[in-house]
């Protein structure tokens, strides 16, 4: 029998000490135990990228390999769904300031975003294009653009930025605020092209009447897309990659690919 002693009441000085110890040291929750706790994982895209995470101006309505993809998730997690609005420029802070849990949109793996981020398994890999205008007769192959006198631009926070940047010997680098900063000045005629990728130089071919292709004779720059997270949660990080390669397995992965066209730029596994 326990002695009648054991069932006092705790001091109160020893209670606050206790409420201090547990306030200071809360138990650990990562960020899959948040997403299933509320129900809904919020997934950053960029809604301007064709294929990818297009948003159609006229119905509203999210297109692309990673809008499919980020409803296999939910799906897989047994949670709803939310779109976050993002982009390239505003990715990292969105990680990291949890606006999002994740960012799917075809997120260029580059050393820069590799200090900042966490990056799944790449399932696609895009090189370089340029983007000028049919009426453009300065830019006629890959060679005439880094030329003297010629205005290469590109968006700020995209991968082509330091690529360009560093490749560029001879042609002036234009840097826009944004992606449709580069369109607009090379439409004008204030900038001779805009580089792009393989994704976004099929939406100006299909939806532009006055865009024109340039590519690489062979091969300029390639980067693997990935998905991307805030660093520091391997529990998180390790679920999805999980849900990734299940993907793969079952075929889910592939048709996303194909039905958005983008079977040139598929990763091989």
């Amino acid at each position: 029998m326990l002695a009648p002693s054991l069932f006092r009441p705790l001091p109160d000085r020893l209670l606050i000490l206790l409420l201090g110890f547990v306030l200071a040291f809360p138990v650990h929750c990562g960020r899959l135990d948040k997403v299933l706790a509320a129900g809904q994982v919020r997934v950053c895209v960029w809604p301007d990228y064709y294929g990818i995470s297009f948003r159609n101006p006229k119905t509203q309505q999210l297109s692309g390999i990673d809008v499919d993809m980020a409803g296999e998730l939910a799906r897989d997690l047994g949670v709803g769904l939310r779109f976050v609005d993002s982009s390239f420029a505003r990715l990292i802070d969105d990680l990291l300031q949890d606006r999002c849990d994740i960012a799917m949109f075809a997120i260029g793996i580059t050393p820069q975003r590799q200090e900042k981020l966490r990056f799944t398994r790449p399932h696609l890999v895009s090189d370089i294009f340029a983007i000028t205008t049919r009426s453009n007769r300065r830019i006629r192959t890959w060679e005439d653009i880094d030329q003297p006198g010629v205005v290469v631009a590109v968006a700020k926070g995209t991968l082509h930025e330091p690529v360009m940047r560093e490749r560029l010997k001879r042609a002036t680098l234009l840097v826009t605020a944004t992606p449709q900063g580069r369109e607009q000045e090379v439409e004008a005629g204030r900038a001779d092209v805009f580089m792009t990728d393989f994704p976004f130089s099929r939406r100006m071919l299909e939806t532009t009447d006055w865009a024109r292709l340039v590519a690489p004779p062979q091969r300029y720059h390639l980067t693997p897309y990935a998905w991307a997270v805030a660093p520091g949660d391997d529990g998180w990080h390790g679920r999805v990659e999980a849900f990734l390669d299940q993907a793969r397995r079952d075929g889910r992965l592939i048709r996303a690919i194909r039905q958005h066209k983008l079977d040139p730029i598929a990763a091989g596994d």
